[in-house]
């Protein structure tokens, strides 16, 4: 643990997802264009325009942003929040899965290149893209790693779209969790600080969060262990409480530092991560939620 904290300190010192210490002074920008998604996770609900302005949570977004976009809204919301410093693409879908990221990545490796960059996945691509990441500049990567077991992944998610291919049921979770691993793995290697993000669901994998932290726990840099948000597919099962959250945390920081002041932000989300400020501008491609069919975060 001590090596991946020297390996990654200067990521810690001005990343606020990374270092609690840093929320009420470094503020973050999360940039919208990456709508589409490859797995079917069954408490992720879509929700965008006029719907959304009262909700907190990933997935959600005013609009979609185009990169040609990019440039100009961050240059004026810099000058409006000087204290931003990182810059994530967050979805409100898969960033991987989305041709989108990676044209507004060169766009911020070639105009905000002090800037920290930094996404967040799902997983299922990144063995395929974590060089491409990396030679793109983004320094730190969030994977949504729910399971290790497939039949316990499968309960989770209801299927998973790769190669050309829809696999449901565990058939599709033990490709995620694979490729997951491996993405992970190799992230590593090309010095990407990895978050896990990992959704607690009590009746589903509260017994099992500590073996994702062991497994993940040589090439990870911290966990962030969230509470369900019930919806969707799992609008009738129960938020974990406060004293479970903290128990678990307390268990799973044997293996990896743990998290424990997660907001869980909006896919457009702008500033100090206690701020609740998000894009509202009328740019952007306005998308109705349907048309986002199927796609998950």
């Amino acid at each position: 643990m001590n090596q991946k904290m020297s390996k990654f300190a200067h990521i810690t010192k001005v990343h606020p997802c990374y270092n609690e210490k840093l929320h009420d002074k470094i503020g973050r920008v999360h940039l919208p264009v990456a709508p589409k998604c490859n797995i079917a996770c069954r408490y992720c609900k879509r929700c965008l325009g006029a719907e959304s302005l009262c909700e907190e949570r990933p997935g959600v977004a005013h609009h979609i942003m185009k990169p040609a976009e990019v440039e100009d809204y961050l240059t004026d919301l810099l000058k409006k929040m000087p204290n931003i410093k990182v810059i994530g693409i967050a979805g409100p879908g898969d960033s991987l899965f989305n041709k989108e990221t990676f044209e507004t990545l060169e766009i911020l490796q070639d105009k905000f290149p002090e800037m920290v960059r930094c996404l967040s996945t799902n997983g299922l691509l990144l063995p395929k893209y974590a060089k491409k990441l990396a030679d793109l500049g983004v320094k730190t990567v969030t994977v949504t790693a729910n399971a290790v077991d497939p039949k316990i992944q499968a309960q989770m998610c209801d299927w998973i779209y790769y190669e050309g291919k829809v696999l449901k049921g565990e058939e599709g979770a033990k490709v995620l969790i694979e490729n997951q691993l491996e993405g992970v793995k190799k992230a590593y290697d090309y010095d990407l600080a990895v978050k896990i993000n990992t959704v607690l669901v009590p009746e589903i994998n509260m017994d099992h969060i500590v073996e994702i932290a062991k497994t993940y726990s040589d090439y990870a840099f911290v966990q962030n262990i969230i509470p369900l948000i019930p919806m969707y597919k799992m609008e009738n099962l129960r938020r974990p409480d406060c004293g479970e959250i903290s128990s678990i945390r307390d268990s799973a920081e044997e293996f990896m530092t743990q998290f424990r002041a997660c907001q869980q932000c909006r896919a457009d989300a702008a500033g100090l991560l206690h701020e609740k400020k998000h894009m509202e501008q009328t740019k952007g491609k306005n998308l109705d939620i349907y048309d986002l069919k199927h796609f998950s975060h």
